[in-house]
This record gives structure tokens, sequence and C-alpha cells, in this order.
């Protein structure tokens, strides 16, 4: 299922969220740029976050808790992970403010990477990507706002919905509004689902960092409900 946008304007302009997309398609640019395959793989070593290596030298690699979340594999991996940052990100950074949002976001994806972290102790393949950070912003999201309504596309081949679809009509190209707490929270179930699998296994190089998903939006639940921030106020125009 893939978020395309919600029913949750927000107040101010998300220029931190949109500061935070630009940035992550700066960085993919310029990785792509890089012509030779080794300058490229000693990048991502570089300024990708490898467990083995922090847990040999946590001072050393202690900034790629925070570098490693503005790389990323593909265009794929990319583009799905700026959709679900802009969709939910300019209301969370809306209802914190944007130096709180900042430092939640950061925090968010380093929790996240040290989630993984305690499952793949000892890997040597890096770990990209800002979906640990985003997590966070999707916990955040379903503490604060588990009514509002997003729209989702739903894939033809998605067999839940092939159920569904005997009970009740079709909607044109497979749209479908549905409440953050049901989005959200199957998103989260399979989250968990598919990292309680991977206990034990070693993950390889491309494979999906489900316990960083994990722990990601178990931050961003817990810090929401720490601090609970509270709806900002906002002069008329």
């Amino acid at each position: 299922m893939l978020p395309l946008r919600d029913a949750n304007p927000a107040h101010a302009r998300p220029y931190l969220t949109w500061a935070l997309v630009a940035v992550n398609v700066a960085v993919f640019l310029y990785m792509s740029s890089i012509g030779n395959v080794f300058r490229l793989v000693d990048f991502v070593y570089e300024y990708g976050f490898v467990p083995q290596s922090f847990a040999e030298d946590p001072g050393g690699r202690f900034l790629s808790l925070f570098t490693s979340l503005f790389l990323h594999g593909s265009w794929s991996h990319l583009i799905s992970n700026m959709v679900f940052l802009i969709v939910f990100g300019d209301n969370v950074e809306d209802r914190f403010g944007r130096l709180p949002y900042l430092v939640f976001y950061l925090l968010g994806g380093a929790a996240a990477t040290l989630t993984h972290a305690l499952f793949e102790g000892r890997s040597p393949v890096p770990l990209v990507g800002a979906s640990g950070a985003i997590s966070a912003v999707l916990g955040a999201y379903i503490a604060i706002f588990p009514r509002q309504q997003v729209q989702t596309f739903i894939p033809p081949l998605f067999l839940p919905w092939l159920l569904l679809s005997f009970f009740v009509r079709v909607p044109r190209f497979f749209l479908l509004w549905l409440p953050a707490w049901v989005f959200i929270g199957y998103w989260a179930l399979i989250q968990l689902f598919e990292a309680s699998a991977t206990v034990g296994v070693q993950l390889d190089d491309g494979s999906v960092a489900w316990w960083a998903h994990v722990g990601g939006f178990a931050f961003g639940l817990l810090w929401t409900n720490l601090f609970r921030p509270k709806p900002r106020r906002y002069a008329p125009p």
C-alpha cells in the first residue's frame, strides 16, 4: 500500500520536510554521479552505518548514525521513502515546530539504526536510507492524528484487497481513504512480522532492515507520548 496524501492540512509551510527531501535527493544525485564503482562502495562504507565497524569503534563511527539516513541504494528506495516523508512529515513538523522536529527526526533515525545494530551487531553490510527516521515520523503521526484520513493506493494484486473486493465496490483506480490508525497500524504490523522472521538470520546486501523500522516507529510513539506536543497557535492571515 502506498500513501498518496492525507486530509490533514498543515498550518505552516513544511520547510524542514521539504529541506530533508531536497538533501536526500541531492545526496542520491551525487552518489549517482560517482562513475567509479569502487569509489561509490568506499563512499557508502564511509557514510553508511556498518554494524561491525560501529561495534569495534563506536566513537569513531558515531556520525554514521546520522549520515546513513541520507544515503539510498536506488531510485525506488529513495522515492518510496520520500513519498512517506512528504505525506506524513508536514503535519508532524507542524505540531512539533521545526527545530524540535529536526531533533526528533535525527534521534528517531539514530534509534532505528541502533535497533538494527542490536540484531545485526556483527554484520559487515552497510545500512543506508531514511526509512528508520521516517518510521519515527509515522509513530508520531499515529499518536497525534490517529483518525485522520489517508488516501491510499492499493495494488490490484494485493491479496487482502482482492478478498475485500468480493464484498464491497472497488473504488476507481484502487484508491481508498483509510484512517491513519488503519494504514499506519497495518504498516507497523507488517514491519514487526517481517522483523521477527529475521531473528537469527544475517541480512544480505539489499535486504530490508525491518528492525530499524520497528525501532524507529517505537521511538516515535514513545517520544510523542512522553512530550505530548500541543497544537501551535498561528496568527490569522
